[in-house]
């Protein structure tokens, strides 16, 4: 058992009369708010001091001196006159507990997936260290889940925008953060101190001694902590100093808020650098609506709500995890798309699995709170541990039935879990449970229910006083039943014993065709409540013997806690395996998800080649809301056109084609099939995406300076592999600006192999594609028409993409012929823009030389992507290349350059 070097101490910071001021538990649930500041003091585990920020102006107030005699594992205890923000609430507030809450304040482990938004519940713990002089920007970090047993490790260099400390903070949803007192407030505020507290202005800040970010003791702690089967991480990070020490303070900080410690060698610790996932930031996660929509945060029109059919807690947490942070091995991604083509094949397996995968509780939320030793001892622990024992029996149960769904499977990813099951301590635990609890015992639904079940659940004969006890119980229970009977015939009223946890038994009555006595109800009957046609009471005499029921239930709960502690002692150096089925439940419910996901619509599996090829490709959420298939667009970027510039009038579909690439790209490394006729990725190890934003005149100027911060993250951020969308840069300033801010970004962008899809307004671009062979202007199509009966002039809408330049000059004064504006105003901005459009259509034209360099160069790219992506047999192969040849000879002639490729016929 790990404890800090000091043990309680009786806190008692001082006001400024000389009174001690407690905050009862009742006061203090949802205060909690500023940073914590861990003071110096007399004990080596240090005191725990309250910093809030004022209202106005966000400044810090001065700190409370502490008493020597508090301890880092006491009471906090705020003084009178500090102020109480709502603006960030505390750990205690946050889940509705007092701050000493020990594992029985749990919630109960839920049993299904039934939302998104359960799923993502704040639940996380993160402290963050930066290195100081020549380390600066190596950050280290260190998470643990509340609902969850694992220990997560982070350590990477960053830039000097801090995007992937942010980025992971994002994805994390943090609850509570912990970092140095040097880098807050006390400290002046560090760079990075500013921009977390900046982008998550909702969430609690700890400010913790920096001595406590200690990389010694945070190796010593995951050595003590780390189950046996990830002791290998202590290799992996043993000289990652900044994440241990950001470990170090994470867990003594746990400790303190838990009040309950973790039990040796029962911890998931795990190492994550930054290089094995893709990184979506969270402005682009926010474009894209990954997991949140735009319009209404609780509507499933999401990436997350269209592939989450996931039936488990632990499934939904990991789907939503990989949708933020996709991966980059093309060998991880093959294996997971052939698990799903093997699902998709196999009706009897898919739904076999589904069947077995449903009845699982949250694993991940059992272990968190069965590897825990609660510091004091309650009746509330006592109940606690009895329904993780019937919990944990019920999951075990669950797993020969999901051994069997998987025993004639053929996929790798399959074949791996299903000998990861075939492990013999999943039995060997469920035997000594059963050897300790009825074999009838089972988790089910409903207080009541669940009360009996936990008050049978040891076996007789075990506890000659737990059975003397449960007998007291049972005759408690009849005598109640017995008294409702006679109270219903003294009164000739039809009344019915219910149980609710909060009332303990009580008597219901239906008000259907009852006559009470005099209209009223006898005065017997107290603490009456009345919803719709049910009254709800009860009387005295039952009121007492509910208090007997609770004291021979504690009676229960003690003496079978005592048995059940016995028995968890014996399994616990085994239940380790648990983490292992956690694994496959929760990978197994992703995979399924998808694959039904591809049973409702129409998904094609993805390749992953150098090139981005999308046939038909659809938009998933848009399908997801019309109900039917939207319409269809072919995609095409490759290292030769890696540049696409796509024009359009407004309302043509610009956006949510950019929108449509960059989630089927996200769909495709997460393992997913994606919605096409036909889908080939490259491996993108970063998506950026500059979406533009409200043209409200009134925000211009916030407008465009949000856009200048995206485009600069973007620029000091973007790699060769980065896929990249823009839609709409430049539009919050004036037009010469705007056009000379875009031409510069694109000049940049030209210089990498980055894959850039790039729509805008600014025809003035297009002609980018005559200097640069690696430019392809697209644009999306409209067509016109002209009413018989008035000769109007109708825009059909076609949301089709074509190649070439849009021919649409004047979409913008079609739409103020709509208006109310003078026709002598129309008819001057029509003769001015036409001017305007012949200068440029005079510019707009390339020599002959450019030309030839660009057939030239689109020849010698497709050869070399043919060269290294072909599986075409090698007389398909020459008549691909024959084509090629055709297709330039034809470039050549268009421009009048003499063909002189010469070739021998075989």
């Amino acid at each position: 058992m790990l404890r800090s070097s000091t043990e309680e101490l009786t806190p008692g910071n001082t006001t400024d009369s000389g009174r001690s001021s407690v905050l009862s538990p009742l006061d203090y649930r949802g205060k909690q708010s500023g940073p914590v500041s861990l003071g110096r003091g007399s004990t080596s585990a240090g005191l725990l001091t309250r910093v809030t920020h004022s209202f106005r102006g966000g400044r810090t107030s001065s700190s409370v001196p502490p008493s020597s005699g508090s301890s880092f594992c006491g009471t906090p205890r705020l003084m009178r006159g500090t102020p109480r923000l709502g603006r960030t609430p505390g750990l205690a507030g946050a889940l509705g507990i007092h701050p000493a809450w020990t594992p029985q304040t749990e919630p109960s482990v839920t049993t299904s997936c039934s939302s998104v938004i359960s799923a993502t519940a704040a639940s996380v713990i993160v402290a963050v260290v930066e290195g100081r002089g020549l380390a600066r920007g190596e950050i280290g970090m260190a998470s643990i889940n509340l609902k969850c047993p694992e220990l997560v490790l982070y350590q990477f260099a960053d830039t000097g925008t801090y995007a992937k400390v942010i980025t992971k903070l994002h994805i994390l949803v943090p609850l509570e953060i912990l970092m140095p007192d040097t880098a807050s407030e006390k400290g002046k505020g560090t760079k990075l101190y500013s921009l977390i507290t900046e982008n998550f202005q909702s969430v609690a800040f700890t400010a913790i001694q920096r001595k406590y970010f200690n990389e010694r003791k945070g190796l010593e702690y995951i050595q003590q902590l780390s189950a046996p089967e990830y002791s290998t991480v202590i290799m992996e990070v043993q000289a990652k100093y900044y994440c241990l020490a950001a470990a170090a303070a994470l867990l003594k900080y746990f400790e303190f808020i838990q009040n309950s410690i973790y039990a040796p060698k029962s911890l998931k610790v795990s190492f994550k650098g930054s290089e094995h996932t893709a990184m979506i930031d969270s402005a682009s996660a926010t474009n894209l609506e990954l997991v949140v929509n735009n319009r209404d945060h609780r509507s499933e029109h999401t990436l997350l709500g269209v592939l989450n059919y996931t039936k488990t807690p632990g499934g939904g947490r990991r789907l939503r995890s990989n949708i933020l942070e996709p991966l980059l091995d093309v060998d991880t991604i093959n294996i997971r798309l052939d698990t799903i083509q093997e699902l998709l094949q196999d009706e009897e397996l898919f739904f076999g699995l589904k069947n077995a995968i449903g009845h699982f509780l949250d694993i991940d939320q059992l272990l968190s709170v069965l590897v825990q030793i609660p510091k004091q001892e309650t009746v509330q622990v006592a109940e606690s541990k009895i329904t993780h024992v019937i919990q944990l029996k019920h999951t075990l149960e669950m797993v020969p039935p999901l051994r069997m769904v998987l025993k004639n499977c053929n996929t790798a990813l399959l074949k791996a879990y299903s000998s990861s099951l075939e492990d013999n301590r999943f039995d060997m635990i469920l035997e000594q449970i059963k050897s300790v609890i009825n074999d009838d015992t089972s988790y089910m639904k409903g207080s009541l229910n669940m009360r009996t079940q936990k008050c049978y659940a040891v076996r007789p004969n075990i506890n000659e006083f737990l059975d003397i006890a449960r007998r007291a119980y049972t005759e408690i229970v009849d005598d109640i039943a017995e008294l409702v009977d006679q109270v219903g015939e003294k009164y000739a009223l039809p009344i019915r014993t219910s149980f609710s946890t909060a009332r303990g038994f009580f008597i219901q009555m239906k008000l259907e065709g009852v006559a009470l006595p005099d209209g009223e109800l006898p005065a017997d009957f107290i603490k009456v409540t009345k919803h719709k046609n049910n009254y709800s009471f009860t009387t005295a005499d039952l009121m007492k013997m509910n208090d007997r029921c609770d004291e021979a239930l504690r009676e229960i709960f003690h003496m079978s806690y005592v048995v059940v502690c016995q028995l968890l002692n014996t399994v616990h150096e085994h239940i380790h395996c648990l983490y292992k089925l956690s694994d496959a439940v929760s990978m197994l419910d992703m995979l399924l998800s998808l694959a039904n996901a591809c049973t409702i619509s129409d998904y094609v599996r993805p390749e992953f080649t150098d090139t981005l090829a999308i046939k038909q490709g659809r938009h998933p959420i848009l399908e997801r809301i019309v109900g039917q298939q939207p319409v269809s667009n072919n995609s095409y970027i490759s290292e030769g056109s890696n540049f696409v510039i796509i024009t359009g009038p407004n309302m043509s579909g610009k956006s949510t084609y950019l929108k449509q690439v960059a989630l089927c790209q996200i769909m495709a490394q997460i393992g997913s099939f994606v919605p096409a006729e036909y889908a080939s990725f490259r491996i993108a190890d970063q998506i950026f995406t500059r979406i533009g934003v409200d043209d409200d005149f009134e925000t211009n100027s916030s407008t465009f300076m949000v856009e200048m911060k995206e485009v600069s993250y973007l620029i000091h951020n973007v790699s060769d592999r980065s896929l990249i969308i823009i839609d709409e840069l430049g539009r919050g300033t004036s037009a010469e600006e705007g056009v000379g801010i875009c031409h510069s970004v694109c000049e940049f962008l030209l210089s990498l192999r980055a894959f850039t899809l790039f729509a805008t307004h600014f025809l003035e671009l297009c002609e980018l594609e005559t200097l640069y062979p690696n430019v392809e202007n697209q644009h999306m199509e409209v067509q016109h028409t002209r009413t018989g009966d008035t000769g109007t002039e109708r825009v059909i809408y076609t949301f089709l993409l074509s190649r070439g330049s849009s021919e649409e000059r004047n979409y913008g004064l079609r739409a103020a012929e709509m208006t109310a504006l003078p026709l002598t105003i129309i008819q001057e901005a029509k003769a001015i823009s036409s001017k305007v459009s012949q200068q440029l259509l005079a510019k707009h034209h390339s020599d002959p030389e450019t030309q030839r360099q660009r057939a030239v160069y689109h020849l010698a790219t497709r050869l070399l992507q043919t060269a290294r992506n072909s599986r075409l047999d090698p007389d398909s192969l020459r008549i691909y290349l024959k084509g090629l040849k055709r297709h330039y000879e034809a470039e050549l002639q268009v421009i009048g350059e003499p063909v002189s490729m010469e070739t021998e016929e075989e």
